[in-house]
């Protein structure tokens, strides 16, 4: 029979670890699962000083995606050589972030025409439509960790190139070859998909990639023909403020294969750099890339030089 005082120890130990576990449970969770109260009004409905919106309806070419797409036009004239223009995925949570200061501040340098993507919903994100979209193709059905269909990424590329840019582009005195776009987590990944594959952007800004659910793309880069990226310009940006840093304070073991392959590219000639954004989590580098992204595609720098703050834009 056991003693009464070591059963009192037992149910104690017990309780510390399910309450232990229950806080791994709503960690794991708060990284997986984003916020997903549906939005308020943004930007666009509020008006700016700075910026005409305009908002244009997509339908994939299978019916099963409905797309939202605002296009952003600086007010103010344009270069002679036209705006610069960046692409951005997860429209509906960029709209949600964009505010005027900010618009403001881009409006100083050469503003950007800011194309943004999203989808016909209320809601952030839509999630089977994201995981569709910016997850490129295998071999058979492709899942992600949470059941959600991928592999469309190049059926997306086309949407985007053949369909949606020659529309919202019109009329837009562009500059062409000033084109880029921006994703972060699945869409860093759709970034990187198209750095390899695509010669309508310019520009790629990826932002915390899931390469965790692409274990070929490091594999993919590194093979790819060197041809096929030497005139596009790779920023690819991460935070260690969650699991990709490892208990002592260093790099996790992706972090640092990331960081050998820029290493390896830049030292091939290929334009590419990496930045660590220190103790910013996966969630929070969406706000700070994208805010990046468009003051260096506003300010057309080029590369960062690696003793920069990855926090800043590059300076000319």
């Amino acid at each position: 029979m056991n003693h009464p005082l070591c059963s009192k120890i037992c149910e104690s130990i017990s309780s510390q670890l399910t309450a232990l576990f229950l806080i791994f449970i709503c960690a794991a969770n708060s990284y997986a699962r984003p916020d997903m109260r549906p939005l308020g009004p943004n930007i666009a409905d509020k008006g700016s000083a700075f910026y005409s919106f305009s908002i244009t309806k997509f339908d994939s070419t299978d019916g099963q995606r409905h797309y939202q797409v605002w296009t952003a036009v600086p007010k103010k004239a344009p270069p002679e050589e036209g705006f610069p223009v960046l692409y951005m995925l997860d429209g509906n949570a960029v709209m949600d972030r964009l505010s005027d200061g900010f618009l403001k501040e881009l409006s100083s340098h050469t503003p950007p025409v800011i194309i943004i993507i999203g989808y016909q919903t209320p809601l952030p994100f839509d999630l089977h439509a994201r995981a569709y979209d910016y997850t490129p193709s295998g071999n058979g059905k492709v899942k992600d960790m949470h059941g959600r269909i991928g592999g469309g990424s190049i059926n997306f590329r086309h949407l985007i190139e053949e369909s949606i840019a020659p529309r919202v582009e019109r009329n837009i005195r562009i500059n062409t070859t000033n084109r880029g776009i921006w994703g972060h987590s699945y869409g860093g990944l759709f970034v990187l998909d198209s750095w390899l594959y695509s010669s309508f952007f310019h520009s790629f800004y990826s932002a915390s990639p899931s390469l965790d659910n692409d274990n070929n793309m490091m594999k993919k880069i590194m093979s790819v023909p060197r041809s096929a990226i030497r005139n596009k310009r790779l920023y690819l940006m991460e935070g260690d403020g969650d699991e990709k840093k490892t208990r002592g304070g260093t790099p996790s073991e992706i972090l640092k294969d990331v960081q050998n392959m820029i290493s390896t590219l830049s030292t091939e000639g290929i334009s590419a750099s990496y930045q660590l954004y220190p103790g910013l989590t996966h969630g929070s580098m969406f706000n700070a890339s994208l805010q990046w992204a468009l003051l260096n595609i506003s300010e057309d720098k080029g590369i960062c030089e690696k003793d920069e703050s990855p926090s800043l834009p590059c300076k000319k």
